[in-house]
C-alpha cells in the first residue's frame, strides 16, 4: 500500500501537488491520469525515492521512505520506466535477473531458487519461449513485458509504471493492462501506472489517481466516472468543445467493447 500524508512537491514556485493525502490499495490496480506536465511522473519518482525535493510523507507497506535503507526501498518496490528498451547481446533472462540484484550475495552470484524465481517471472507474463532471445531483435510490446518481468522478479509488494503504453499499438495496449491487472489480482500487488488512455484506465483499472493540480483525487474507476472530475479537468469550456469531447467517449466505450470482446473474453 502507499501512503501520502500531507504531500507536496513542486518546482520553485510552481506547485504540482499541495497538502495531499491519498491512499493506493494493495489487490488494486490503479490508473495514474492528468493533463501533460501536471507531474504524474514526478509523483511516481518521488514514491520511488527518486526525487527527495517534496515535504511531507511517502509510506510504502506502513514505512516512511525517507527512513528506508536502499536494500529495503529495493525489496519493497520495483519500477518500469517509459523508455524502450533495447539491450543488444543481453537474453531476456539476463535481463530479469536483474530484479534478483537485492537478493544476491555481495557478488551477485544467483542461487538455483532465483533462477526459478527467474523463469517464474518470465512465465508469469507469457515471455518463457524468449528467454534466450535478445531484446534487440523483439517488439515494443515483448520488450515491455520482459521489463515487467524484470520487476516481478524483484518480488515486491508494490510496482510503479511510467506510461507503459506508450509506443504500443491498441491490441497491446490493452493485453499489458490485462497482464497488470491480472497480476494484481492473482498475487495481491499494488500496481500504479500512469497513462493517458482514458478509455483503458475506466474500463480495466479498479481505482484510478487523478491529478489535478494541485489536488490528486483517489476514487474506485466507477466513482470516479459519476464524480465529474474527468470532465472538468479534461473538457473545454466551449459548447463545441463539450460536444466533441461526449463523441470520444461514446467512441471510447465502444472501441472498449469491441476489443474487451475480441482480445480479453475467453471465446464461447
Amino acid at each position: 500500500m502507499i501512503e501520502l500524508q500531507h504531500f507536496s512537491i513542486g518546482y520553485k514556485e510552481n506547485s504540482l501537488l499541495h497538502e495531499v493525502n491519498a491512499t493506493i490499495k494493495k489487490g488494486q490496480l490503479t490508473a495514474l491520469i492528468g493533463r501533460n506536465g501536471t507531474g504524474k511522473s514526478t509523483l511516481l519518482r518521488a514514491i520511488a525515492g527518486l526525487n527527495r525535493c517534496y515535504s511531507g510523507k511517502i509510506i510504502l507497506d506502513g514505512h516512511d521512505i525517507a527512513c528506508m535503507k536502499t536494500e529495503d526501498m529495493a525489496k519493497t518496490l520495483a519500477v518500469v520506466t517509459t523508455e524502450r528498451t533495447r539491450i543488444a547481446n543481453l537474453r531476456c533472462k539476463d535481463v530479469v535477473a536483474i530484479g534478483r540484484a537485492p537478493y544476491t550475495n555481495w557478488i551477485g552470484r544467483m542461487q538455483e531458487t532465483d533462477k526459478e524465481i527467474v523463469m517464474q517471472s518470465l512465465i508469469s507474463v507469457g515471455m518463457e519461449a524468449y528467454a534466450n532471445r535478445t531484446m534487440d531483435k523483439m517488439s515494443d510490446g515483448e520488450c515491455q513485458r520482459v521489463m515487467i518481468a524484470r520487476a516481478l522478479a524483484q518480488d515486491t509488494p508494490i510496482i510503479l509504471l511510467d506510461e507503459p503504453t506508450s509506443f504500443l499499438d491498441m491490441p497491446n495496449r490493452y493485453e499489458l493492462v490485462a497482464l497488470l491487472r491480472r497480476l494484481v489480482h492473482d498475487e495481491k500487488k499494488c500496481i500504479m501506472f500512469s497513462t493517458h488512455e482514458l478509455d483503458i484506465a475506466l474500463s480495466m483499472c479498479d481505482s484510478i489517481a487523478l491529478l489535478d493540480t494541485p489536488n490528486l483525487s483517489c476514487l474506485t474507476a466507477s466513482e470516479m466516472q459519476k464524480s465529474g472530475y474527468i470532465d472538468r479537468l479534461f473538457t473545454c469550456e466551449t459548447d463545441s468543445a463539450a460536444i466533441c469531447s461526449k463523441c470520444l467517449m461514446l467512441l471510447s466505450a465502444l472501441l472498449d467493447t469491441l476489443f474487451l470482446e475480441r482480445w480479453l473474453l475467453p471465446d464461447t
